[in-house]
C-alpha cells in the first residue's frame, strides 16, 4: 500500500487536532461562542433594519384608487465642487408642501388615456381647539372615501366630515384665522379629522388659487400605469410645468409623476427626510458594531488560544508543524463560530422585530412609514452569519501566527510584550487626541463625528498597551492592597504585579463597554442638559396662550390690549435648510426655528444676545446663534442665503447673534414670513409677560374671553427647539448602548472567566503552599476590584477627552451623565468582574489540601 500524500496526511492531522482540541476545551470555547452569536445577531438584525428602511415608503392611503399622482418637487439640493474632485449635490427632503402650478391640470386632462384628473389641496381647519385636515370633496374619490350618510357638499357654507359628525348639524370651523359657521350635509368614510368643501370653497380656503397640492390621475380602461405616466411625464415636460415657487435648484424642480408605493410622498411629506435619517443612524450604529465586534472577538479567541500556550509548545515539541497547528486551530474555531452564527442569525429576526415594535412604540418612526419585509430578506442574517464566520477565522489565523511559529521551548512561556507594541499604542492614543481636538474646532455632525473616532482609535490604542496600563495601576493600587488587605492583598498585588499581559488582557473589554457606553449617553445628555438650563433661562413669560387649531387672525394684538398684560409674543415653529461646504463638501442640513413678533420680545423670551438687537425682526432679516455665525462668518448688518422649508430661497440680513441656540434653535425669523412658507403651521403659541403687581388669575380669565377657544396656561413649559429626529435618536441610542453593551458584557465575563480557569492550576499550587481559601478568595476579589477600578478609570480617560471636546464644540460646557445612568456603569463593571473572577475559581478553592490549613483558611 502506497503512504499517504502529504497533503492528505496535513488535513488527517488536522482534523484529529481540531476534533480532539474542540472537545478538551469546551468550556473555553462557550465563551467565544457566546460571542460570536451575539455577533451575529447584532449584526444580522441591523442588516434587517438597514434592508427594511432603505426599501421603506410612504403608505398610500389618501391616493389609493390613483393611477399616478402629479405633485411638486419635495427635494432641495445643493451642488458643490469638493477640492480637488468632481461636482457632488447633497439633498435634504422639505417637510413643507412644495405645490405645482394649477395649469398643470389642463394639460394632463388633456393626455390620451387619463380618465380623470383630479385636483387636491390640503389645509389646516381647526374645530373646538383641534386640528382637522381640510379638502376638496372631488378629492375623496381618489381614496377611494364614500359617503356613509346624507348627501355631497353643494355650497359655500356646506361640508362633508368623517365619523362622529350627524348630518344636519351647525359647526364652527375656522381656518387662516377666520372662524365661520358651516352645516354638515353627510359623513364620509376615511378619517374622523377630515372635513371635505365644496370644490370652489376649498380653493378659495386653501389660499393659493395658482397652484395646487397634487393632481390625483385615473387612468382610461386598458391604458397601463406605465404607459400613462410616459405619456404624462412628457405632456408636463413639454409645457413646462414645475414646481411652484422660487426654488434654489432651478430646472431640477419638476413637477413630479408618482406611481406605485410614491403615491404617498403627498400626503406624508416628513416620511422621505425620517428614511434618510434612519438610514444614516443605523449605518453609523451598524459601522460601529462591526468595530466593536472586530475588536472583542479577537480579543476572546486570542485569550482561549492563550491559556494553550504549553500544549501548543507540546505539540510542537512532538512534531506537530505550524501549518498543522494553523490549520488544527482554524478548524477548531471554524466549528465553534458556524454554531454561533447559526444561533444568532435565527435569533436575528426577533431581534429586528422587538427594534422595530420599540421604535413604534415610542413614537420614534414618523406616521405614515411602510418598513416592508419581503420574503427574500429572510435569509439576510445568513451572510452576516458567513462574515461572523469570516471575523473568527481570521482572528483565529492572527492568534496562532506567532505561537505556531515558535520553538517548543518559547511557547511554554509568555513572551514579554515589545516596543513595536508600545509605540503601535502610544501613536493610537495620540491619533484620538488630535481627533477629538477636531471636534473643538467642528459644529453639528461633524463635531460628533470625530468625537466618536476619537472614542474608539483611544479604545483601540488602550488595547494595545494594556500591559503597561496594567503595569501602572497596580504601581498605583499595589501598595494599599499590600498594606491594608492582608496576606490576599499582597498575593493579589504580586500576581497582578507579575501578569500584567493576563490583566491587560482583562482591562480592554472593561475599558471599551465604559467608554463606549459614556460617550454615546453622555454626548445626547450632555446637549439636553445644556439645552434643558438655556430653555428655562430664557423663558420670561407668565402666561402662554394656544389652540391646536390655530389662533384667530389679530390674537396677538387682543392679548396686548388685555388689562394687566405687559408684552406678548406670538410663537410658531417651523425649519430651514442650511446649504454650505463643510471640508470642501456639499451639505445640506434641514433645522428646526422659531418664528416670532419681535414686540416686547425681551419681556417674554430673551434668547441672551451678544451683539445687535431684536426690535428689527422682522421679513427680510434673521438673528443667529453665536456659534453658528462664528460658522457662517456672519455678524450684524452681513447677509446669510436660507431656504425655507418649502424650498424657496431667501438671502436674509442678520440683526443679532445670540447665545441661547441650543434651546431656541439656530436661526430666529420674523413670524410672517416663517408662516408664509409653512404649509400647515402647528398649534398656535403666544407668551405672555403680566404687569407688575398684576392679578395672574385675573389675566388668564380675561385672555381667556378675549380668544376664544384657546387654552391659557399660566408659568409656561420652557420653549426648547429640538431636532426633528430626536425622539429616534434616543431610542437607537439606548438601544445601541444597552445590545453593545451586553454584547461587551459578555466579552468581559468570558474574558475573565477564561484567565481563571487558567489559572486553576496556580491555585491549587498556592494551596499546596498553604494558603488558606479565605486569603485566596480576599486574593480573588482584590484583584477583580483592582481590574474594575482600573478600567472603570482607564475607560472614563478615555471617553472623556473626545466628550469635553465635543461638548465644548457644542454646549460651551462640560461633558453630562445622569448620575443613575453612570451609577449602571459602574454597577454593571462591578457585577460583571465579579462573576468572571470569583465563581471559576471555586473548584479550585474546594477541598482540603496537603499543608493549607483549616478548611476555613
Amino acid at each position: 500500500m502506497s503512504a499517504p500524500a502529504p497533503g492528505r496526511g496535513t488535513v488527517r492531522v488536522t482534523a484529529l487536532l481540531a476534533s480532539r482540541a474542540a472537545r478538551t476545551h469546551r468550556k473555553a470555547w462557550a465563551a467565544v461562542f457566546a460571542a460570536l452569536a451575539l455577533t451575529s445577531l447584532l449584526l444580522g438584525s441591523f442588516v434587517l433594519a438597514l434592508t427594511s428602511t432603505a426599501l421603506g415608503h410612504p403608505r398610500v392611503e389618501r391616493y389609493a384608487a390613483a393611477d399616478l399622482v402629479v405633485a411638486g418637487d419635495q427635494e432641495t439640493r445643493f451642488t458643490a465642487k469638493p477640492w480637488g474632485g468632481d461636482p457632488e449635490t447633497a439633498r435634504a427632503g422639505l417637510t413643507e408642501r412644495v405645490r405645482v402650478e394649477r395649469g398643470a391640470l389642463d394639460v394632463v386632462r388633456k393626455v390620451p388615456g387619463v380618465r380623470a384628473a383630479v385636483p387636491d389641496d390640503v389645509f389646516q381647519v381647526g374645530r373646538g381647539g383641534r386640528a382637522l385636515a381640510g379638502r376638496p370633496w372631488d378629492a375623496a374619490r381618489l381614496a377611494p372615501y364614500a359617503l356613509r350618510d346624507g348627501r355631497a357638499p353643494k355650497g359655500a357654507g356646506e361640508v362633508v366630515m368623517g365619523g362622529g359628525a350627524r348630518p344636519g348639524e351647525r359647526v364652527t370651523l375656522r381656518v387662516a384665522g377666520v372662524d365661520a359657521a358651516y352645516t354638515v350635509v353627510g359623513v364620509a368614510d376615511g378619517p374622523r379629522a377630515a372635513v371635505y368643501f365644496e370644490a370652489a370653497r376649498a380653493r378659495r380656503l386653501a389660499g393659493h388659487p395658482g397652484s395646487l397640492d397634487a393632481i390625483g390621475v385615473i387612468a382610461a380602461s386598458g391604458v397601463g400605469t406605465d404607459e400613462l405616466y410616459g405619456r404624462v411625464r412628457h405632456a408636463l415636460d413639454a409645457a413646462g410645468v414645475h414646481s411652484v415657487g422660487n426654488r434654489a435648484d432651478g430646472d431640477s424642480a419638476k413637477a413630479r409623476v408618482l406611481t406605485g408605493d410614491g403615491r404617498g410622498g403627498p400626503e406624508f411629506l416628513g416620511v422621505a427626510s425620517a428614511r434618510a435619517g434612519v438610514l444614516e443612524l443605523l449605518a453609523s450604529v451598524a459601522g460601529t458594531v462591526v468595530l466593536v465586534s472586530l475588536l472583542v472577538v479577537s480579543s476572546t479567541v486570542v485569550q482561549a488560544l492563550r491559556q494553550r500556550a504549553p500544549e501548543i509548545g507540546l505539540l510542537r515539541a512532538v512534531g506537530a508543524t505550524p501549518r498543522q497547528l494553523r490549520g488544527a486551530i482554524g478548524r477548531e474555531v471554524g466549528r465553534v463560530a458556524a454554531r454561533a452564527a447559526l444561533v444568532g442569525a435565527v435569533a436575528a429576526l426577533p431581534a429586528y422585530a422587538g427594534l422595530r415594535a420599540l421604535l413604534a412604540a415610542c413614537g420614534a418612526l414618523p406616521p405614515g412609514l411602510v418598513l416592508p419585509f419581503p420574503p427574500w430578506l429572510w435569509p439576510a442574517p445568513l451572510v452576516t452569519g458567513g462574515l461572523t464566520v469570516l471575523i473568527a477565522r481570521a482572528a483565529a489565523w492572527l492568534a496562532c501566527a506567532r505561537a505556531a511559529k515558535l520553538r517548543p521551548a518559547e511557547a511554554l512561556r509568555e513572551a514579554p510584550p515589545g516596543t513595536a507594541r508600545r509605540v503601535t499604542g502610544l501613536v493610537l492614543l495620540a491619533l484620538g487626541a488630535g481627533s477629538a481636538g477636531t471636534a473643538v474646532l467642528q459644529s453639528g455632525q461633524t463635531a460628533a463625528m470625530a468625537a466618536g473616532a476619537a472614542a474608539m482609535t483611544m479604545v483601540v490604542g488602550c488595547a494595545v498597551l494594556g500591559p503597561w496600563i496594567a503595569m501602572g495601576a497596580m504601581r498605583v493600587l499595589g501598595a494599599p492592597m499590600r498594606r491594608f488587605g492582608g496576606p490576599g492583598g499582597r498575593l493579589a498585588a504580586a500576581n497582578c504585579a507579575a501578569a500584567a499581559p493576563r490583566l491587560g488582557a482583562a482591562l480592554t473589554p472593561i475599558i471599551l463597554v465604559t467608554a463606549f457606553a459614556a460617550v454615546q449617553l453622555s454626548g445626547g445628555a450632555t446637549l439636553t442638559h445644556a439645552g434643558g438650563a438655556q430653555a428655562r433661562d430664557a423663558m420670561r413669560a407668565d402666561l402662554a396662550v394656544r389652540a391646536d387649531g390655530g389662533l384667530p387672525d389679530g390674537a396677538v394684538e387682543r392679548i396686548r390690549r388685555v388689562p394687566g398684560v405687559r408684552a406678548a409674543t406670538d410663537v410658531v415653529r417651523g425649519t430651514v435648510v442650511l446649504a454650505r461646504r463643510e471640508t470642501g463638501e456639499p451639505r445640506v442640513d434641514r433645522l428646526p426655528v422659531l418664528g416670532l413678533t419681535p414686540q416686547g420680545l425681551p419681556r417674554t423670551l430673551d434668547p441672551g444676545v451678544r451683539d445687535g438687537g431684536l426690535s428689527g425682526l422682522r421679513p427680510g432679516t434673521v438673528a443667529i446663534g453665536a456659534d453658528r455665525a462664528r460658522s457662517l462668518g456672519a455678524r450684524p448688518g452681513s447677509t446669510v442665503t436660507l431656504r425655507f422649508g418649502d424650498g424657496a430661497e431667501a438671502k436674509l440680513r442678520v440683526v443679532a447673534t445670540y447665545d441661547r441656540a441650543l434651546a431656541l434653535g439656530d436661526f430666529l425669523l420674523s413670524r410672517d414670513e416663517l408662516l408664509r412658507h409653512t404649509s400647515t403651521p402647528g398649534a398656535g403659541r403666544i407668551l405672555v409677560a403680566a404687569g407688575p403687581g398684576a392679578d395672574r388669575a385675573a389675566v388668564a380669565e380675561a385672555l381667556a374671553a378675549a380668544v376664544p377657544g384657546a387654552r391659557v396656561t399660566p408659568d409656561p413649559a420652557p420653549l426648547h427647539v429640538e431636532p426633528e429626529d430626536q425622539a429616534l435618536v434616543e431610542v437607537v441610542t439606548v438601544a445601541a448602548v444597552s445590545a453593545i453593551g451586553a454584547f461587551t458584557v459578555i466579552a468581559v465575563l468570558s474574558t475573565l472567566s477564561l484567565i481563571t480557569i487558567g489559572r486553576r492550576p496556580e491555585l491549587r499550587l498556592l494551596r499546596l503552599a498553604g494558603a488558606g481559601r479565605r486569603q485566596l478568595r480576599r486574593m480573588l476579589r482584590l484583584e477583580a476590584g483592582a481590574t474594575a477600578v482600573t478600567g472603570l478609570a482607564v475607560g472614563a480617560a478615555v471617553a472623556s477627552v473626545p466628550l469635553l471636546a465635543f461638548s465644548v464644540a457644542m454646549a460651551r460646557t462640560v461633558p453630562y451623565l445622569p448620575p443613575v445612568q453612570g451609577l449602571v456603569i459602574v454597577a454593571v463593571v462591578a457585577v460583571t468582574t465579579a462573576a468572571g473572577t470569583l465563581p471559576p475559581a471555586r473548584a479550585a478553592l474546594r477541598g482540603r489540601y496537603p499543608g493549607s490549613g483549616p478548611a476555613g483558611g
